[in-house]
């Protein structure tokens, strides 16, 4: 496909996908903080992966990310009313704004959680297994680490998603030395070399991964 055509079709995409007005204001709201939110497309396909989660008619869900409001419209869409998502982020007007947009989209309170804490120092608390999905937007510098903690808090067939993740692709130059290049490539080449996970790489944003946790009987 030419870059016309993937152009044209991604803005056909774009302009014939309904977006709800709570997800409008959503999005204006992120801009307001100077956030990045993931396009339509994307969102689509956090939806589908969030419903793909949903197994005996509930799932459990995190997003790491200063944009929940956005992530987490796109997620609870995709759990429907049968999961739970868990929002962190150490910014509390980062979540205070997000958790109006849920309200005002029609979420219970019982739906979603917010913890006001440094991922990393937290992850650690929570319980292994118990999760289906996890959404990561993180700094390059702490992108391996992120997927460490992640981990372990995946069910079997958990899917954990890594948005922004490739750089625009600028980690493919061996000439950049940069850290958050070099973080970045090293966390490619790592979750390349996990045995148990079933890895995605997509150009969507910036570059985005997605890594399935396959069940040690399949292994």
């Amino acid at each position: 496909m030419s870059d016309t055509a993937f152009r044209t079709l991604c803005s056909y995409i774009a302009g014939t996908t309904e977006t709800p007005p709570e997800l409008v204001e959503a999005r204006s709201d992120a801009g307001e903080f100077g956030l990045t939110v993931p396009d339509e497309i994307t969102g689509s396909l956090l939806s589908t992966l969030a419903a793909g989660a949903v197994t005996d008619d509930s799932a459990s869900a995190i997003a790491v990310t200063p944009a929940a409001g956005v992530v987490g419209l796109y997620l609870l869409e995709g759990l429907g009313g049968r999961g739970h998502l868990t929002c962190i982020d150490p910014e509390a007007e980062h979540q205070k704004q997000a958790r109006a947009t849920f309200t005002a989209a029609g979420y219970r309170h019982g739906r979603f959680r917010f913890l006001p804490s440094r991922p990393l120092e937290v992850m650690g608390r929570l319980a292994q297994g118990s999760y289906q999905l996890v959404y990561g937007d993180m700094r390059p510098t702490d992108l391996k680490a992120f997927i460490n903690a992640a981990w372990p808090l995946l069910s079997d067939n958990g899917v954990l998603i890594l948005a922004d993740c490739l750089l625009d692709g600028t980690l493919t130059d061996d000439t950049r030395r940069d850290r958050d290049t070099v973080a970045a490539r090293e966390a490619d080449q790592h979750v390349l070399q996990m045995e148990d996970a079933l890895v995605t790489r997509l150009p969507l944003g910036a570059g985005m991964t997605i890594l399935t946790k396959r069940p040690a009987s399949t292994l």
